[in-house]
């Protein structure tokens, strides 16, 4: 069955320090938080999953966008260090975090891992829904590491939603966040990739969430 990884009811804004969130959906930018555009090391993230919503003011968000399929809507951050990917139905609600580690409550948090070397995950929620994810945290050689970033460049030109952040000086490639959906029936699968010249790094997950038929 052919993926479809521009659905028509995409909405993407990139947001500035002037958008406001009150009263809307779209969420600003955080100035208290790595107000001078740090990044903190790979080592420093953590990949989790939660049965609730998280409030876009924990969070540095650069870019968004949100789409709605029959049944379903999905809501995707790309923030300062990584992504929040929202998916929510009438029975479901989980939330994809890959950020900063910054404590929050266990509550209904499925799953946690620190970001280092290969992960997998599942958790099956209600009505027959299920998550998989895995993630891979791939330091390589800088040559490398620069091939690969032009061809997220490249390809994020073409689909999915791509921010590029400031570089740490002017001959440096800048960090990307790149998140990628496709979408089946009853399936909705995403790749994200980011990427951390400073350690010659890139974070790759996929996730899928599906309904498991029986």
């Amino acid at each position: 069955m052919q993926a479809n990884s521009e659905p028509a009811a995409f909405y993407e804004r990139r947001l500035s320090d002037s958008d406001s969130h009150c009263g809307q959906f779209i969420p600003c930018y955080n100035p208290h938080m790595n107000a001078l555009g740090i990044r903190p090391r790979v080592a420093e993230l953590v990949f989790q999953l939660y049965g609730r919503p998280l409030h876009p003011e924990l969070f540095d968000i650069f870019a968004m966008r949100r789409f709605e399929r029959e049944g379903y809507e999905v809501r995707i951050w790309i923030t300062r260090t990584g992504h929040v990917i929202t998916f929510e139905n009438d029975d479901v609600l989980l939330t994809e975090v890959a950020d900063a580690d910054q404590s929050f409550s266990a509550q209904r948090r499925f799953l946690r891992y620190h970001m280092r070397g290969e992960h997998c995950g599942q958790f099956a929620a209600c009505n027959d829904i299920i998550y998989h994810t895995s993630f891979q945290v791939e330091t390589v050689a800088e040559g490398i590491f620069v091939t690969l970033h032009d061809e997220l460049l490249a390809d994020g030109a073409k689909r999915g939603i791509l921010h590029r952040f400031p570089a740490s000086h002017r001959f440096a490639p800048p960090p990307l966040g790149y998140v990628i959906v496709e979408t089946r029936i009853d399936c909705l699968m995403f790749s994200t990739f980011h990427t951390f010249p400073e350690e010659n790094t890139i974070i790759k997950s996929q996730t899928v969430i599906e309904r498991q038929r029986p």
